[in-house]
C-alpha cells in the first residue's frame, strides 16, 4: 500500500481550491441575497463578511494541516482529536451523498445545458451527466498530472467567464446613471441571517484543501500559501461580480432576476454574450466536478487505510499519483445516483440538498478540533498557529454553528431531516457491521 507523493504544485493545488469553490452558485446566489437584504450597503457588506468567516476557517485549517498532514484532511484531523469512529462516520457522508451527490447535481447542470445544444433522447441530461461523470474519473485515473491540468485550464475559463460578467455590470453601470443607497434601511436580523447562509454556501468548498496540501511540495509555509492565496483569489472575485451584477441591474433589477449574469452580458454585448456564458456556467460545473472528484477520492482513500474491511480504497497507484480503487468507488456511487436522478428528481435532490446539516455539523467539530487537540497533544509541532487565537477558530465555529442551525431548520420545514439521520444511521450500522467483522477474524 503505497502513500501520496508530493507531486502537485501550488498553482494546481490553488486552481483546485478555486474550481471548488467557485461553481454554479455565483450565478444564483447574488440574486437570492439582494432579495433577502434589499440594500445595497447590506448587500455588499454581507458578501465581504461571508469572506471573512471563510478566510477564518481557512487560518484553522491551515494550522491542522501544517500540524497533521495527511491526505485524509478532515478525516484525519476528526480520527485524532475525537477517534476513528466519529471520522468513520464522517467519511460515510462525504462518500455515500455529500461529495458524490455534488458530482451528480453537477453532472445534471452540465447535461441540462449540453441537451439544450445537443439533446440525445428522453433522458438526455441523464446521458450527458453519466458521460461527463466517466470521462472525469478516466481523466483523474490517468494520473494527478493530468487531472491537474484538466483543472488549471478549467478554472482559467470560469474565472474568465466571471471577470467578463463583471467588466458587463460596470459597463453597465458606468452608463446607466443611475445611482444606488447604501445603509438606507436594514433588514431583519432573520433576513441577515438567511442572506449569509447562502453567502457562506456560495464560499463552501475551501476546507477541501486540506485534501491535497499533503502532495504540495514546500512544506508548512506552502500549505499556508495555498489557502490564503485561494481564499483571497475567491473573495476579490466574488466581490467583484457581486458589486458589478449591482450596479449593472441594480439592487431591484437583481433581486427579480432569474439569470443576472446571462441578463448582464445580453445587456452589455448582446445575445451572442449571453449564450457565450451560459457555456462558462457549463464549463463552471465541470471544473467543480472534477475538483470534487480529486478531493473526494482521498477520503475514501484515507478510510481504506484505516479499515482493513475496507483496504481495497486505501490502494494507491504510485505512478500516476492517484487512489485508484477510491476513484473507481467514487465514480460507481456518482453514477447511481445519476441513475437515481434521472428516474426520481425531487427525491435526488432533497436527498443531497438536505444533507447540509450533516456537512456544517462535521465542519463545526472540525473547527473545535482546534481546541481539542491543542490540548490532547500540547507538545506536536505546530509550523503555523491560527492568528488571534482563540478568537479566530471561535468565530468559525460559530458560523459552522449557526449554518448547523439553519440548515437543519430549513430541513424540517422540508420534512427532509430524515434525510440526513438516516445516511448517519446507515453509516452506524455499517461502521457496527465492520467492528463485528474485526474482532471475529
Amino acid at each position: 500500500m503505497h502513500s501520496p507523493r508530493t507531486l502537485l504544485s501550488a498553482r494546481s493545488a490553488i486552481s483546485i481550491v478555486v474550481g471548488l469553490v467557485i461553481g454554479v452558485g455565483i450565478f444564483k446566489t447574488p440574486a437570492i441575497v439582494a432579495g433577502l437584504t434589499q440594500d445595497a450597503g447590506w448587500f455588499v457588506l454581507v458578501w465581504l463578511l461571508g469572506g471573512v468567516l471563510s478566510l477564518a476557517g481557512a487560518l484553522c485549517y491551515a494550522e491542522l494541516c501544517t500540524a497533521f498532514p495527511h491526505s485524509g484532511g478532515e478525516y484525519h484531523f476528526l480520527s485524532r482529536a475525537y477517534g476513528r469512529s466519529l471520522a468513520f462516520l464522517y467519511a460515510w457522508a462525504k462518500a455515500m451523498v455529500i461529495n458524490t451527490g455534488a458530482i451528480a447535481l453537477l453532472a445534471f447542470v452540465f447535461g441540462d445545458y449540453m441537451t439544450s445544444l445537443y439533446p440525445l433522447g428522453e433522458h438526455s441530461s441523464a446521458i450527458w451527466a453519466a458521460l461527463v461523470v466517466v470521462a472525469l474519473t478516466a481523466s483523474n485515473l490517468a494520473g494527478l498530472a493530468a487531472s491537474s491540468r484538466v483543472q488549471m485550464w478549467l478554472t482559467a475559463l470560469e474565472v474568465l467567464g466571471l471577470v467578463s460578467v463583471a467588466v458587463a455590470g460596470l459597463w453597465l453601470g458606468g452608463h446607466s446613471g443611475g445611482s444606488l443607497a447604501y445603509f438606507s434601511q436594514s433588514p431583519s436580523l432573520g433576513m441577515l441571517g438567511l442572506a449569509l447562509v447562502f453567502v457562506l454556501l456560495t464560499y463552501g468548498g475551501w476546507s477541501e484543501a486540506a485534501y491535497i496540501t499533503s502532495e504540495v511540495p514546500g512544506g508548512p509555509r506552502q500549505t499556508v500559501r495555498v489557502l490564503i492565496v485561494s481564499l483571497l483569489i475567491i473573495l476579490v472575485v466574488y466581490l467583484l461580480v457581486t458589486y458589478a451584477l449591482l450596479i449593472g441591474l441594480g439592487l431591484h433589477g437583481l433581486s427579480n432576476s432569474r439569470a443576472a449574469g446571462v441578463e448582464v452580458m445580453g445587456l452589455a454585448f448582446g445575445e451572442w454574450a449571453a449564450r457565450l456564458l451560459g457555456l462558462m456556467v457549463a464549463i463552471s460545473a465541470l471544473t467543480s466536478i472534477n475538483a470534487t472528484m480529486i478531493v473526494g477520492a482521498r477520503t475514501n482513500h484515507a478510510l481504506g487505510q484505516d479499515w482493513s474491511a475496507l483496504g481495497r480504497l486505501g490502494e494507491w497507484k504510485t505512478e500516476s499519483g492517484t487512489p485508484s480503487q477510491a476513484l473507481i468507488f467514487q465514480g460507481v456511487i456518482s453514477l447511481a445516483l445519476v441513475g437515481f436522478g434521472a428516474l426520481q428528481s425531487d427525491g435526488f435532490s432533497a436527498m443531497v440538498e438536505f444533507t447540509a446539516p450533516v456537512f456544517w455539523a462535521f465542519l463545526f467539530l472540525v473547527g473545535l478540533s482546534v481546541f481539542v487537540l491543542r490540548l490532547r497533544k500540547p507538545h506536536q509541532h505546530r509550523p503555523f498557529q491560527v492568528p488571534l487565537y482563540p478568537l479566530t477558530p471561535l468565530v468559525f465555529c460559530a458560523s459552522s454553528a449557526y449554518l448547523t442551525h439553519s440548515s437543519i431548520s430549513y430541513a424540517a420545514s422540508q420534512d427532509a431531516v430524515g434525510v440526513s439521520l438516516g445516511v448517519l444511521a446507515l453509516g452506524v450500522i455499517v461502521l457496527v457491521g465492520i467492528r463485528l467483522a474485526q474482532r471475529q477474524a
